[in-house]
């Protein structure tokens, strides 16, 4: 699922890898690698204040995102919507939920459904080719359509939305790959010094194609409602929705980072 909300993520519970090479072409003694204790401790503390700050900041930009205001009517919304399905000749559902209307769709779908009918997200499904956004909220829609729209433009856009199924795996595949690489004297090798990097670099893809379905949302509010609409507040929200994956993809990248640390420890 695409979602437009505050984004949380969890990257506990990594299990650590390590591998072990006999070489026998070389026979000589090599010191064994000591890390730097108060260097580790002290890294490890930081990185836990800054995944604290990351976690304040995106519940302040959800909040900023759902408190923010509407920029135009419910049947303004409804009318870009339509011309968002026609235009793009998307086979989507599109449905905005309440506490009633959430009676109408199957058991299996009603538990993802109840964020979405308190006003607390919005999302599309290319599996059941559904777009839905709180009925309190309808706006959150045309982004939602963005992503289905995006879903249908080649296999490039298709790769960038099924590229966030994987990146919790991210930390523990780091930890596997830094047991492939040595060290050359003693010093961290290319996986350690760049884990975070490489966390949040694994991330990006999601970043880019959450930033694309708000564009198409924004444009799409252009060309159906023109300078009848002020788009400002639109923007606005969309840029703190925006806001809170970036958050996330700073948090992989701090999560990947201490999964090599802890796997040092051990």
């Amino acid at each position: 699922m695409n979602g437009l909300s505050c984004v949380k993520a969890d990257y506990k519970n990594n299990y650590n890898y390590y591998l072990n090479t006999d070489n026998k072409r070389f026979a000589h003694y090599e010191e064994p690698y000591t890390p730097n204790t108060e260097k580790t401790v002290l890294t490890a503390g930081l990185l836990q204040a800054f995944a604290l700050f990351l976690h304040k900041a995106s519940e302040w930009c959800g909040n900023k995102l759902m408190n923010g205001k509407e920029f135009t009517t419910a049947e303004n919304v409804h009318k870009t919507a339509e011309n968002m399905v026609g235009k793009n000749k998307l086979n989507v559902t599109v449905d905005f939920i309440d506490a009633d209307n959430i009676k109408n769709y199957p058991a299996a779908l009603q538990e993802a459904l109840k964020p979405v009918a308190r006003g607390e997200n919005a999302f599309y499904t290319d599996q059941f080719k559904l777009a839905v956004a709180p009925k309190k909220k309808p706006s959150l829609i045309l982004h939602e359509l963005g992503h289905a729209i995006n879903a249908h433009k080649g296999k490039f856009l298709k790769f960038l939305q099924k590229s966030r199924m994987f990146v919790s795996a991210v930390p523990t595949a780091l930890v596997m790959l830094n047991g492939l690489f040595g060290r050359d004297d003693n010093k961290p090798n290319f996986v350690e010094r760049n884990a975070g990097v490489i966390g949040f670099a694994a991330f990006l893809p999601t970043i880019i194609e959450e930033g694309l379905a708000s564009i198409r949302g924004v444009k799409a509010a252009k060309e159906t409602l023109g300078k009848t609409v002020n788009l400002n507040p639109l923007k606005r929200n969309y840029f703190f929705a925006w806001l809170t994956y970036l958050i996330a993809g700073l948090g992989l990248g701090v999560a990947a980072k201490q999964s090599i640390i802890e796997s040092k420890k051990q």
